[in-house]
């Protein structure tokens, strides 16, 4: 794994040891900042199920703002910190070592919103109850992107979110959806 554009570019990512953790392809990601590409710039991004944290170091390496992750994996966590230092990010990130739907809870009690919301879940996690949770962090104009199994059907619907893009790669696919106007 490697970091595919910005100031970070070409920098190696630690992966993970363990079985049970699927990070997103240097491929599927090229595809998602490829297509969020007039949005990352200050932005400020949520890297939902973070693991190692490739997607918000790709984030950060394209002029986001800010990067929150959410992991609640121990292991993940420090593979997280590792790749930050790795890459000599010192600033502009935040780790909630939390359950998902705990972190987005703890979120929305401080009123933070998001711009680019990135949530790749367990392909065998149903999406719609994270999808409903993040309702409340997306900003005005903001996107949510959901990684999912090719084969799993996403919501067209999500509270106040409307799917807007779908896009297959793969085994994998992109939902991707907006505040309904």
């Amino acid at each position: 794994m490697r970091i595919i554009a910005g100031s970070l570019k070409g920098r190696r990512l630690d992966a993970p040891s363990w079985q049970g953790l699927r990070p997103t392809s240097d491929k599927l990601r090229e595809t998602i900042f490829n297509v969020l590409a007039p949005r990352i710039a200050d932005a400020r991004v949520l890297d939902g199920f973070a693991g190692t944290g490739a997607l918000g170091l790709e984030a950060l390496s394209r002029g986001a703002r800010s990067v929150t992750f959410i992991e609640r994996d121990p292991r993940a966590q420090e593979l997280i910190a590792a790749n930050l230092e790795r890459c000599g990010v010192r600033e502009g990130y935040a780790i909630i070592r939390e359950e998902f739907t705990r972190g987005v809870r703890a979120l929305c009690a401080r009123h933070e919103s998001f711009d680019v919301m990135l949530l790749d879940p367990p392909y065998d996690r149903s999406p719609d109850a994270d999808l409903a949770a993040v309702n409340d962090l997306v900003a005005p104009g903001g996107v949510v992107v959901l990684e999912h199994a090719k084969a799993r059907q996403t919501p067209a619907l999500a509270g106040s979110l409307v799917r807007v893009r779908q896009i297959a790669s793969g085994d994998s696919g992109l939902a991707m959806y907006e505040v309904r106007r």
